[in-house]
């Protein structure tokens, strides 16, 4: 293979992959900013003989702020009934204006971002495009020679950087800052850059609704395929099991047993007492005693007005009604929700939100929000036979099916970058098999940290990847090495059989996918 390409931006590349950043310190769960998982220092060389000829990757969108004015306004709503009845402690007055700093800086969200369409709630962050554009800058310093190999090809040789992500805006613009990071640090690979069009024409038997090129709703958005734009009837159809087992999740979502599964801990005297202590700081225990006995409640109501420092954009926010805070479990829920999401807003938000937040009660917060996570999105329970991970199996075949291209000496694409969400990132991580992910429990064995090691700041923090490198060798022989979080990580334990050599992280591609039961197509 050639030398790299003679570019700065690779040295500068190389200076910010040897140094990974530091985890966010808190307690964030599935809202955790972005930190690679492992000193690429330290990363295993591959075998003599063997270069890398293609990479792929799957992602979560960067951080974001909140999906809607919700949380914040029911709890906003419930500090100025406080306040109204002088039922505020010294710390307790500042949350107010914390709030709505936090519901300014959400109703204005990338504001004056160039990539940014249409600012608001939902959108990305600095911190959620840095996350971005920083690991395109990893990827590119991983694979030097194959990134420049690429890019010196381009004229007579073009090699495709296949794109995709989900269409929901903050998928699409984490795939644009991504690859607009890609493109400035190796520019020879522009011409590359392909966004394939979306699958259609869907929904099946009815007026076909038109995607953007680069939108695939069936590997990136599976979890919430619906009948007015994904309707598939067709059972020859190759998007038909996985449109079946989303109505099935979805049905699953609805269920008694999984709501009544994810309720179990509030229901424990530890729930009361942790949100006595997180809203006794911040409000009067008269006036907490009225939420208690279901004397008060308090919902996401009222008109809001924001407009942008230099005054060229107002936006007005109206609640619609249907968040209610009626119990103090709820209120301390909510307000956890702010504390999480502010930690990957900080550039927009100056508030510091672990100040309403103990540290005891982070973590127990946040072990809630992994409880339901863990039922709702993750492995769940064995009696569920994995309904919340079978509409992924197309993502993860997406995945096996670049490299029976690469086998049968198809190198039309160099890259596969795919742009997605925590609900199909973590599914994946399932139906993958990887060891921090795939840990079903009986339904009678509830959830907790003591019996299980799955955790959402592990399976999917913000940003959250999974990446695959693939090397060939002289006798075309493949071999794939999977990074998870940018750290070097297991195929399923059945699969060990694969390893190149015993304890490898690279793996032989013929023997994997006969592990995962892959069959190419011919």
């Amino acid at each position: 293979m050639p030398p790299p390409l003679p570019m700065s931006s690779m040295l500068l590349a190389l200076t910010i992959c040897a140094a990974p950043a530091q985890a966010a310190e808190g307690h964030y769960q599935t809202k955790t900013p972005y930190a690679p998982q492992q000193d690429p220092a330290t990363y295993a060389a591959p075998p003599a003989g063997f270069q890398p000829i293609f990479t792929q990757l799957v992602a979560r969108h960067g951080a974001r702020g909140l999906t809607g004015m919700k949380s914040d306004a029911a709890l906003y709503a419930m500090w100025r009934q406080a306040a109204a009845q002088d039922a505020l402690t010294p710390l307790g007055r500042e949350l107010g204006p914390d709030i709505l700093a936090l519901m300014q800086a959400n109703a204005l969200l990338g504001y004056g971002v160039a990539g940014i369409e249409r600012p608001g709630y939902g959108n990305l962050s600095r911190t959620g495009i840095e996350e971005h554009r920083q690991l395109a800058v990893r990827m590119l310093a991983r694979l030097p020679t194959l990134f420049a190999q690429v890019g010196q090809d381009a004229a007579t040789a073009p090699r495709q950087l296949v794109t995709i992500h989900s269409g929901v805006d903050r998928a699409r613009d984490s795939a644009r800052f991504f690859t607009q990071s890609l493109l400035e640090h190796a520019p020879a690979l522009a011409p590359l850059l392909y966004l394939p069009p979306a699958p259609a024409p869907y929904p099946q038997g009815r007026k076909a609704v038109a995607q953007s090129d680069g939108v695939n709703r069936f590997l990136l958005y599976a979890h919430k395929l619906a009948p007015q734009t994904d309707f598939v009837a067709d059972p020859a159809n190759p998007h038909y099991a996985t449109y079946a087992a989303s109505q099935a999740y979805q049905y699953y979502e609805r269920t008694k047993p999984l709501h009544a599964l994810m309720d179990t801990p509030a229901r424990k005297p530890e729930a009361a007492a942790h949100a006595r202590h997180v809203l006794e700081r911040l409000f009067a225990p008269a006036f907490l005693d009225q939420l208690e006995r279901g004397a008060a409640s308090f919902a996401d109501t009222g008109s809001y007005t924001f407009t942008s420092a230099d005054g060229q954009l107002t936006r007005t926010m109206t609640g619609s009604g249907k968040t209610v805070i009626r119990s103090l479990n709820a209120a301390a829920t909510k307000l956890y929700e702010l504390y999480a999401i502010a930690a990957g807003m900080r550039h927009e938000v100056p508030a510091d939100f672990s100040r309403y937040m103990p540290a005891e009660d982070a973590r127990y917060y946040a072990y809630i929000a992994d409880h339901e996570d863990f039922y709702q999105k993750g492995p769940a329970t064995t009696e569920s036979s994995g309904v919340t991970w079978r509409f992924a199996l197309a993502l993860r075949d997406d995945f096996f099916k670049e490299v029976d291209a690469l086998a049968r000496g198809d190198l039309h694409h160099a890259a596969k970058l795919r742009f997605t969400h925590a609900e199909m990132i973590i599914p994946l991580a399932s139906a993958m098999g990887l060891q921090q992910a795939l840990a079903p429990l009986p339904a009678s064995t509830p959830y907790s940290y003591a019996n299980n090691p799955w955790r959402g700041q592990n399976v999917s923090p913000l940003a959250a990847n999974m990446q695959w490198d693939v090397y060939r060798n002289d006798t075309g022989q493949l071999i794939v090495r999977l990074l998870y979080n940018e750290k070097e990580t297991d195929f399923q334990a059945s699969c060990d059989g694969a390893r190149i050599a015993p304890g490898s992280i690279f793996y032989d591609y013929a023997k994997l996918k006969t592990c995962y039961g892959h069959v190419a197509a011919r």
